[in-house]
């Protein structure tokens, strides 16, 4: 009879490609991981896993058995939300993943709402510019809500259900005094001196790609993914930052936002759940908790923006 944690040790080590890195996810010892990897191997009478340089990987009898594994998970996760749908009762513990340019405007509030509405649900917060996705399929988290940019591929793992949470786009920063509030041209960026996250980042490329859409190369004096450093050089005056409309607070002081009229660059904010049959209360809550937060900050006043990019029925699955 094969074991299922074993199962999804066996699961984990392959994807985090080594014993040690997969016990630090799993909060267990390596030697406890490799003693489980040794009681499945010897269950099954064949080498599941074999060295490769510094890290491990599959032999073909771990892999045959790694496809049956995501299968027989899947099941497990299947079986335990029908049982909680049965019982109709939001759980005790949730774990979601969320970006830092979402938790000011979505995360707490929602977590806010959460606590009022369902106070025996606890909801541990791992708040990274990680992708985590990745992390979902593991089942290290309940929850993602990611982001996805409009140039990029509408792909998502397998298993892993998306609900499009916000269209959220990107705003132009200026010192206040500098500018008006007027939409502004992406090409008038052209003579501006830039702070943009790195063009490794899907915000960096994004921005990069809108630029020479718009026929030009930025000139990006300042490269950094920390928005509050992003806005503090634009409140300085030293650079103009192109930033999420929900990352900034309204009533931050010494900056001037703008929509960009003619190209405008959108992040689609989405929710990301593994996929069942039958929905789970608790996941359930806390996607509904995100949603109304993401519709009750688009209502909180800034600049208009320019038309959304709908999602339609395609929702915006992708890495983060």
């Amino acid at each position: 009879m094969l074991d299922i944690r074993r199962l999804h040790m066996l699961k984990t080590v392959a994807a985090r490609g080594s014993i040690t890195a997969a016990a630090q996810s799993l909060a267990l010892s390596a030697g406890a991981v490799s003693q489980q990897l040794s009681a499945l191997r010897h269950d099954v009478g064949v080498d599941l896993l074999r060295p490769d340089g510094r890290t491990v990987a599959l032999t073909e009898a771990g892999r045959v058995l790694l496809e049956h594994a995501d299968r027989i998970l899947a099941a497990v996760e299947e079986a335990e939300s029908a049982l909680a749908a049965v019982k109709g009762a939001v759980g005790a513990a949730a774990t979601l993943a969320a970006l830092p340019s979402t938790v000011a405007r979505i995360v707490a509030p929602a977590l806010t709402a959460l606590g009022a509405h369902h106070p025996q649900l606890t909801v541990t917060c791992l708040v990274t510019d990680q992708a985590q996705l990745r992390e979902l399929t593991l089942g290290t988290v309940d929850v993602v809500l990611g982001q996805r940019y409009q140039h990029l591929p509408d792909t998502a793992p397998r298993g892993i259900e998306v609900s499009p949470l916000l269209d959220d786009p990107l705003v132009v920063v200026t010192a206040a005094g500098r500018a008006d509030e007027r939409p502004v041209a992406l090409r008038e960026l052209a003579t501006h001196s830039l702070a943009v996250p790195p063009p490794t980042t899907d915000c960096g490329q994004a921005i990069l790609h809108a630029c020479h859409q718009a026929g030009f190369a930025p000139t990006t004096r300042y490269i950094t993914a920390d928005i509050a450093a992003q806005l503090a050089l634009a409140r300085a005056g030293l650079a103009t930052a192109l930033v999420p409309r929900t990352a900034i607070d309204p009533a931050t002081p010494g900056i001037r936002t703008a929509p960009i009229e003619d190209r405008p660059i959108m992040r689609l904010l989405f929710a990301a759940t593994r996929r069942t049959e039958t929905g789970n209360p608790t996941t359930t809550a806390v996607i509904a908790a995100l949603r109304t937060a993401a519709r009750q900050g688009r209502a909180t006043h800034l600049p208009p923006a320019a038309p959304p990019t709908s999602l339609g029925n395609t929702p915006g699955k992708g890495l983060l």
